[in-house]
């Protein structure tokens, strides 16, 4: 999961309910307008503030920013229904983000999961879209590897909804196995946080979306033949999907590549300022085409 460097907003964002024709969405929005408005949509068990790090910079660079928590995702309300979080109806559901936004074509960055979702929407509707980012989000299927790992939540999620304290003590036990001792400690606050916005999570959202990794298929041909700009952001390495699958699928694409240094899955929270160069620089780009 993705782990914000920080947990504080900067001095000119603000945390607000946005209403949609589906819903209210928790969002944090910094900037204005001056060249364009962006849309950041988290992965799977993440949430706004995995991109908290990127509002400051990207407020500077003239873009107004808002990133999001998806239906059911920490602090936006959802339902108890699987069916509620299919890679298709989370793709409706920033369609009307971006429409309640009221800002013309926004530049679409969609995270891991994220960006399942985001190229939903896309495939759907492009109109509302100046552009799209792939950050860490691959052509289909999360790795086999991590296939299983997700199985394993799913079937834990599914056993022990009403239990989500549970679950997170079990995943938490897990990674402690995995570590081999060249892992940092999380700090206090940041723990507190993560476990927080666990449990705060929709079980059913964790489920539906868990079974969008392990399912999705390669939708790159689809992508392809939508005339949007497109980026694939990635750090040098990465555990859901191998980093030359990603180098492969921006070919497929005919995409700008960006790999980002000193970063792995998240280069949003382990790489920002590199990160946010990226994407402003992709987005001046777009808008002088």
């Amino acid at each position: 999961m993705s782990k914000p460097p920080r947990l504080t907003l900067p001095p000119r964002a603000r945390a607000y309910l946005l209403d949609t024709a589906r819903g209210a969405f928790a969002v944090h929005e910094a900037g204005a307008p001056v060249r364009g408005t962006a849309l950041l949509v988290p992965g799977f068990t993440g949430s706004k503030e995995d991109f908290i790090a990127l509002l400051e910079p990207l407020a500077g660079a003239g873009y107004r920013v808002v990133a999001v928590d998806g239906r059911g995702q920490y602090q936006s309300p959802g339902p108890r229904e699987e069916s509620a979080y299919t890679v298709e109806e989370l793709g409706r559901d920033v369609l009307a983000q971006a429409a309640a936004l009221d800002a013309g074509p926004v530049h679409l960055v969609g995270h891991s999961l994220g960006g399942l979702v985001s190229r939903a929407a896309v495939l759907r509707d492009a109109a509302p879209f100046a552009s799209l980012t792939l950050m860490s989000s691959g052509p289909a299927a999360i790795s086999e590897e991590q296939q299983a790992r997700t199985k394993l939540l799913v079937a834990a999620l599914e056993a022990l909804r009403e239990d989500m304290p549970a679950v997170w003590e079990a995943m938490r036990a897990h990674a402690a196995d995995d570590d081999t001792g060249g892992a940092v400690a999380d700090a206090p606050e940041l723990t507190e946080f993560l476990r927080g916005r666990w449990l705060a999570t929709v079980p059913e959202q964790l489920i539906g979306t868990g079974r969008v990794l392990i399912s999705e298929p390669d939708r790159v041909a689809e992508l392809a033949a939508v005339a949007l700009p497109k980026l694939v952001l990635s750090g040098v390495v990465d555990y859901a999907w191998p980093v030359p699958l990603m180098d492969e699928m921006a070919e497929r694409l005919s995409a700008s590549r960006v790999i980002v240094e000193g970063a792995e899955h998240s280069p949003n929270a382990e790489n920002p300022q590199v990160t946010a160069g990226a994407l402003a620089a992709f987005w001046d780009g777009c808008t002088r085409e």
